[in-house]
């Protein structure tokens, strides 16, 4: 699809006879209808990696629900839930101070609510709340990917997206699953001209991760474009002269940065430093935007035998993701996923520390995948076939790698 594009408006028929309510159920039961073997399949191959976790770990003498529930950042996410805001941790070295406030607030508030509604422990709400966003951002994805591409190469993005390395992540107490849901229909809403529905969307996926402020970017950015587009288009009898006049586009593209803008605000102003005190939170966590100058040392480390596996994987996948970023912007996507996509590359590969986790902020950037799964779905079934098996054994082994041998954090 084109980036220049443009969501078409509707003209308004007349009033239908069906309840507003049963229609929307309608439509609801309809797309849940046509994304369901995607969805199954997704299930099957996160089964098939926990099942994977689970034979290694009982062979190794350790739990899989620990590791899943209560691993690196899931711990800092539980206590969040449980106690709320003002734990710190001081590093070893006096530079590293780890203050809870580099997390955002809206997965641990899930959790407590789980926690309250229901008689799971934190750990279990955790798990609950990431598998239940994991499933409607596989189901988000495939909206997206239906929409582009049509329903094959929307079942393989689906398919790919769930065999990724370190998609074992997906499945874990970890934000990234939450982010993806958000980001997705968010996007579709984009793609369908719901602004109201894209922007509020944004504002969730803002208080979820600190690179959530790609989706409001994602947001704004279409929107810009949409209204370009319509003063390109004004003649008096078009359908565009009265979108022109439609707030939600304008309320929408409002709305989207208010989340993450909200909370690092927030924290700014509790720290007396509104523009730069969350910033300051995560400097003292070590994490800065340095532009890569951290990650090429790493790079270096690597290749001269000083780091193990995660630092080649991690490698791998950020090479691979430039390669599919320049792919996606030659098959001219519109411009808010294309936005979307290179904003959370940015955001992982320019961040300093933590290198064996840039394939895990990448996960949410699901449009990547797009050239892979419009390229298997003109491909022979079989070979297809041969291909997701072959990433699914890739998947299911470093996913328990990651998590049950290595002692990097994913």
């Amino acid at each position: 699809m084109s980036a220049d594009t443009h969501v078409p408006v509707r003209a308004e028929g007349p009033r239908s006879a069906v309840p507003l309510r049963q229609l929307w159920g309608t439509r609801v039961r309809g797309a849940l209808r046509r994304a369901a073997p995607a969805l199954g399949l997704y299930a099957a191959l996160r089964l098939g990696g926990l099942l994977a976790l689970a034979l290694w770990s009982w062979h190794a003498g350790r739990e899989p629900h620990r590791l899943l529930g209560r691993s690196w950042d899931s711990a800092w996410y539980l206590r969040l839930a449980a106690h709320g805001y003002g734990h710190v941790v001081h590093g070893a070295d006096p530079a590293y101070v780890y203050s809870d406030a580099a997390f955002f607030p809206l997965y641990p508030a899930l959790i407590r609510a789980v926690r309250t509604l229901t008689p799971l422990d934190y750990t279990d709400s955790a798990l609950l709340v990431s598998w239940a966003a994991a499933g409607l951002a596989a189901w988000g994805i495939y909206a997206v990917g239906e929409r582009l591409h049509g329903r094959r190469a929307a079942t393989l993005l689906v398919v790919v997206w769930g065999a990724l390395p370190h998609a074992i992540v997906q499945s874990m107490a970890y934000t990234e699953s939450l982010l993806t849901a958000f980001a997705a229909w968010a996007l579709y809403g984009v793609l369908t001209g719901r602004w109201i529905w894209a922007g509020s969307l944004a504002v969730l996926a803002g208080l979820s991760r600190p690179n959530g402020v790609a989706v409001a970017a994602a947001v704004v950015l279409g929107a810009a474009w949409q209204i370009c587009q319509l003063w390109r288009h004004r003649a008096p009898d078009s359908l565009s002269l009265r979108a022109r006049q439609d707030w939600r586009l304008w309320a929408g593209a409002a709305l989207a940065p208010l989340g993450w803008a909200g909370y690092v605000g927030g924290v700014g102003l509790r720290r007396g430093a509104p523009l730069t005190g969350y910033f300051e939170v995560q400097r003292r966590w070590g994490s800065k935007f340095d532009f890569g100058e951290d990650a090429w040392e790493s790079v270096r480390a690597m290749v001269l035998g000083k780091e193990h596996l995660t630092y080649a994987m991690s490698t791998a996948v950020v090479l691979l993701a430039v390669v599919l970023l320049a792919l996606l912007a030659l098959d001219r996507p519109p411009l808010a996923l294309l936005a979307y996509s290179a904003l959370l590359l940015v955001i992982a590969a320019g961040g300093s520390r933590y290198f064996g986790c840039k394939p895990r902020f990448l996960l949410p950037a699901f449009p990547l995948l797009l050239p892979v799964a419009a390229g298997m779905a003109r491909a022979r079934q079989r070979t297809a076939v041969a291909m997701v098996g072959a990433l699914a054994g890739l998947s299911w082994a470093y996913g328990t790698y990651l998590l049950a041998i290595s002692v990097s954090a994913p």
